[in-house]
C-alpha cells in the first residue's frame, strides 16, 4: 500500500530535523539528503508497525502551516504487512536455538515482534536479529553483575 504524508524539515543547531504533520515523532539527519532518507525510513517503519498491529493509519493532510520556519517535504513509501522482513515462528526458533513454543512466549512478552496472518505466526527479522545481538549468555550471571542489577 502506498502511504504519502507531509513533513516539515528544519535546521537545528547541528542537524536537519524532520517532523510529520499527521503523526507523533520525528527523525533527523546531518545533511538535508540524510534527513529526507531518514524520513522515508521512519515512515516505512511506522506504517509497517501500524499494519502488523492493526493500528489505523492517520488521514494525511497537505498544505499544513509550517511550525518551525522550515520546508515542506512530501514522503511516499510502499509499506504494509507484505513489506515487513519476516520469518515463520519455526524459522525464528531455529535461528534463536529455541522451540517454536518459546518463540510464541517471547512474542507475548514483547521480546520478539510479530503478527498472526491466517494461521501463520510471523516474526520480524529485525526483532530476531536484535535478540541474537542482545542474547543473554548461558549459565548463571557472575555475582558482581547480579548485585549491580539489584542496585
Amino acid at each position: 500500500m502506498l502511504h504519502v504524508y507531509e513533513f516539515e524539515v528544519f535546521k537545528d543547531e547541528n542537524f536537519f530535523i524532520v517532523e510529520p504533520f499527521d503523526m507523533l515523532g520525528a527523525t533527523q539527519g546531518e545533511t538535508f539528503q540524510e534527513a529526507c532518507e531518514m524520513a522515508a525510513d521512519w515512515l516505512k517503519i511506522d506504517m509497517e508497525h501500524r499494519a502488523m498491529h492493526e493500528i489505523p493509519f492517520p488521514t494525511p493532510t497537505f498544505g499544513n502551516e509550517l511550525q518551525h520556519g522550515g520546508e515542506r517535504l512530501v514522503v511516499a513509501v510502499e509499506a504494509g504487512r507484505d513489506t515487513v522482513e519476516k520469518m515463520t515462528a519455526s524459522e525464528a526458533a531455529r535461528r534463536l536455538g529455541v522451540t517454536p513454543g518459546r518463540v510464541s512466549q517471547m512474542m507475548k512478552t514483547c521480546q520478539l515482534e510479530g503478527f498472526k496472518e491466517g494461521g501463520t505466526l510471523w516474526i520480524t527479522k529485525g526483532s530476531v536479529d536484535a535478540r541474537l545481538e542482545d542474547r543473554p549468555k548461558a549459565g548463571r550471571p557472575r555475582k558482581d553483575q547480579a548485585e549491580k542489577k539489584r542496585a
